[in-house]
């Protein structure tokens, strides 16, 4: 499902690697937990996963595809089969929590009666059905984290990525 081989990562020629000749394989339905020091690569390496970034060198394979390979207009397919969620979020802070969860689900191509089918489920499952008309700009940065997880999982991806999914979480 995702393979790096002899993968490396620099921001600038030159500069100190933030990966440097990493190798895993992540195969279907396994759970991976990345775990270092800030600053020791965790959010470059989810970045490379999602082809924001592409590695210096060496390979990386999502779904058996190099992504460094994938030309710009193929993202979007690559995309639609991963849940991201952000560290920041990346939320529509003006919208509604059903808003940003509905955006993830129109760019795929869902139909109407799936979304008002599908995100009220996904709300429920992180405890924010009753928050579904709220502005994102009026939730606690936890339940920012929650709506962002409903986002991930609305369209049902074969791979979800969490940068730091616990950071802002709510007690």
């Amino acid at each position: 499902m995702v393979e790096a081989k002899n993968m490396s990562m620099k921001y600038e020629k030159g500069g100190r690697f933030a990966l440097e000749n990493i190798n895993f394989f992540i195969d279907r339905g396994e759970f991976v937990f990345f775990v270092g020091s800030s600053g020791a690569g965790k959010s470059t390496l989810l970045k490379l996963i999602i082809r924001e970034l592409r590695p210096s060198d060496g390979t990386l394979k999502v779904f058996n595809r190099d992504v460094s390979r994938l030309p710009r207009h193929r993202l979007p397919y690559l995309r639609r089969n991963i849940g991201m969620v952000f560290q920041d979020f990346r939320l529509m802070e003006e919208r509604t929590a059903y808003d940003n969860v509905a955006f993830a689900m129109i760019v795929i191509g869902a139909s109407r009666k799936e979304i008002r089918k599908r995100i009220p489920h996904v709300l429920g499952l992180v405890g924010l059905q009753e928050k579904a008309k709220a502005r994102v700009c009026d939730l606690s940065g936890g339940e920012q984290q929650r709506v962002s997880l409903a986002r991930a999982i609305a369209n049902r991806p074969a791979l979800i990525i969490a940068d730091e999914p616990t950071g802002n979480l709510d007690p």
